[in-house]
């Protein structure tokens, strides 16, 4: 685990009187990405995966499904590496097909050492596509997990399930944590309409979290995700009541880091040549405490090296994706990652 010093501590930071002071903190890494598409090359008769078989029209084979696992280890590998050896304590992670993906990818050279751990449930998602959940056991321990299912309203959407929430609770060294990873429903079949899906997704996270907090107190808690709404779309804004500026929210609601990211036209993935920024991670009150035990949140970034920008055609200036139409790009994903950077005082 890295450690790092800051000096004047009321310039770099902010909350300490004594200017000259030096203390020490543990920093952690909890990031988010969307893996694209992230299918092994065997048939599951349960769900709609031919067009990622071998015969299927993508010609999607093992060559194609190591590279894929190569160039996503490669990413997860250097994503907050620059100021953590060990990159994200925790991942959460969407469009897998299965835990045999995850398992693969965490084996590969890059990630080995880190020895992340995983936590996944097959959902009912009619393209076979989960969410998961990576941690590395250097930092964070497995107390519970279940999957939350997500009832879609009448008419929202043409299919009849989608993405079950992933909950986990454990300890983040020593912190009890609540992480939520969300893939909610698309704006296939137009944003209006497909709205009301999204905001039951929300819901399901909502109820879950208070009936929590009811028994136990406001919680530490991380809701991550490919949310497929924008900080300021109302699932975000008027279910999770989600606020942008930290000096908003009230205990138990929630921070949302990447509010002012999206006005000034930051974005994690684009369409028709406008960026979104589906790829959020929200914290409850308790991470903006600085003094304290604990973790705290320090700053947010959306990892986009140059290498998983599109250099070249109708994509141009994308996050380069793994496809462009039926051919192998030889790309990362379509979505850029998310990370936070949490701060403990040693």
């Amino acid at each position: 685990m890295k450690y790092f010093f800051l000096a004047l501590l009321s310039w770099c930071i902010g909350f300490t009187a004594n200017a000259q002071a030096k203390t020490q903190y543990k920093l952690a890494i909890i990031g988010f990405y969307n893996l694209e598409n992230f299918y092994d090359t065997i048939d599951n008769p349960i769900v709609d995966d031919q067009e990622f078989l071998p015969k299927g029209d993508r010609n999607y084979n093992t060559t194609i499904y190591y590279d894929k696992i190569g160039r996503l280890a490669k990413v997860i590998s250097e994503m907050g590496a620059d100021k953590s050896p060990d990159g994200p304590a925790i991942l959460g992670v969407a469009e897998i097909e299965n835990d045999t993906v995850l398992a693969d990818l965490v084996k590969h050279p890059l990630l080995a050492k880190r020895n992340y751990k995983i936590v996944h449930y097959d959902s009912p998602d009619a393209r076979g596509v989960d969410v998961g959940f990576l941690y590395n056991p250097k930092y964070f321990t497995v107390l519970d997990s279940k999957p939350l299912f997500v009832k879609l309203p009448g008419g929202s959407k043409d299919a009849y399930y989608t993405r079950d929430i992933l909950w986990v609770k454990g300890t983040f060294d020593g912190d009890v944590v609540h992480v939520y990873v969300n893939h909610w429903p698309s704006r296939r079949g137009g944003e209006e309409r497909s709205a009301p899906a999204r905001a039951a997704a929300a819901q399901v996270a909502k109820n879950h979290i208070d009936s929590i907090a009811k028994v136990d107190g406001t919680q530490k808690v991380i809701l991550m995700g490919d949310l497929n709404d924008d900080p300021v779309s109302p699932s975000i804004t008027e279910v999770l009541r989600a606020k942008g500026k930290a000096d908003q929210v009230r205990e138990g609601g929630f921070y949302n880091p990447w509010t002012d990211f999206y006005k000034k036209g930051l974005g994690t993935l684009a369409y028709q040549d406008a960026w979104g920024l589906f790829d959020q991670i929200l914290i409850t009150s308790p991470w903006l405490e600085r003094n304290q035990s604990g973790y705290f949140f320090y700053q947010q970034y959306i990892f986009n090296p140059e290498y998983m920008v599109e250099n070249s055609g109708r994509y141009k200036g994308y996050p380069m994706r793994t496809w462009d139409g039926m051919s192998y790009r030889s790309g990362y994903s379509d979505h850029f990652p998310t990370y936070l950077v949490m701060l403990k005082k040693m």
